[in-house]
C-alpha cells in the first residue's frame, strides 16, 4: 500500500474485479451524459479485470475511510496499438475515477501514481492511448505532460467498432 496525500494506492486482487466493474460502468454513464462516445456501460466484465491482473497490474485508489475513488490498469505491453515495442514502458489504460466521492484532482494523482510505478520498474516511458474523437481527454492528458508521438486510426473495439485513437508519451525519470 502506498498513501499519497490522502489516497491510499493498492494493488487490486480477484475481490475487487466487481468494485472495478461497478467503477468502468459508473464511468462510462458519465462520459455518455458528457456527449462522450467512448466507453459503454457493461463492456467490461469481471474476467476482464483478471486477465488484466494477470497479465498486467490494477491499482485501487481508496480514500482514508476506504472508499474506492478511482482505479487504473497497467500493462506492460500494448501490441494491439503500439506495435511490438522493446521493454522500455508502461500502458496505462482505463483510468477511472468515482465522480461522487474522488476529491478533486484525483485523476491526476492516480496518473502520477502509475507514472512513478512504471519509473520504479526502471522503464523510462509512461504511454498511453487516448480516442482521437475526444479533445478534451486529449487536452488533459498534454496538460498533464504528455506529448502526441503518432496515431493509430484504425484500432478495432471488441464490438468490430473502427475508431482512431492518439498515441501519448510521457518521459520518466529513472
Amino acid at each position: 500500500m502506498i498513501i499519497d496525500d490522502g489516497i491510499l494506492f493498492r494493488q487490486a486482487g480477484e475481490k475487487d474485479a466487481g468494485t472495478l466493474v461497478k467503477l468502468y460502468d459508473q464511468a462510462a454513464r458519465w462520459m455518455r451524459k458528457q456527449g462522450i462516445d467512448q466507453w459503454k456501460p457493461g463492456d467490461k466484465d469481471t474476467a476482464h479485470f483478471r486477465a488484466v491482473m494477470r497479465d498486467g497490474e490494477v491499482w485501487l485508489a481508496e480514500d482514508a475511510d476506504g472508499r474506492v475513488v478511482g482505479a487504473y490498469e497497467l500493462w506492460w505491453s500494448d501490441e494491439e496499438a503500439w506495435g511490438v515495442q522493446p521493454p522500455v514502458a508502461g500502458y496505462v489504460h482505463r483510468l477511472m475515477v468515482e465522480r461522487e466521492a474522488a476529491p478533486p484532482g484525483t485523476g491526476l494523482r492516480i496518473l502520477d501514481h502509475a507514472e512513478r510505478r512504471i519509473a520504479r520498474t526502471g522503464r523510462e516511458r509512461a504511454r498511453l492511448d487516448c480516442v482521437s474523437s475526444n479533445p478534451r481527454l486529449l487536452a488533459y492528458y498534454r496538460d498533464a505532460g504528455y506529448r502526441v508521438v503518432g496515431e493509430f486510426p484504425t484500432k478495432q473495439g471488441k464490438d468490430g467498432r473502427v475508431y482512431g485513437v492518439v498515441l501519448l508519451e510521457l518521459r520518466l525519470d529513472v
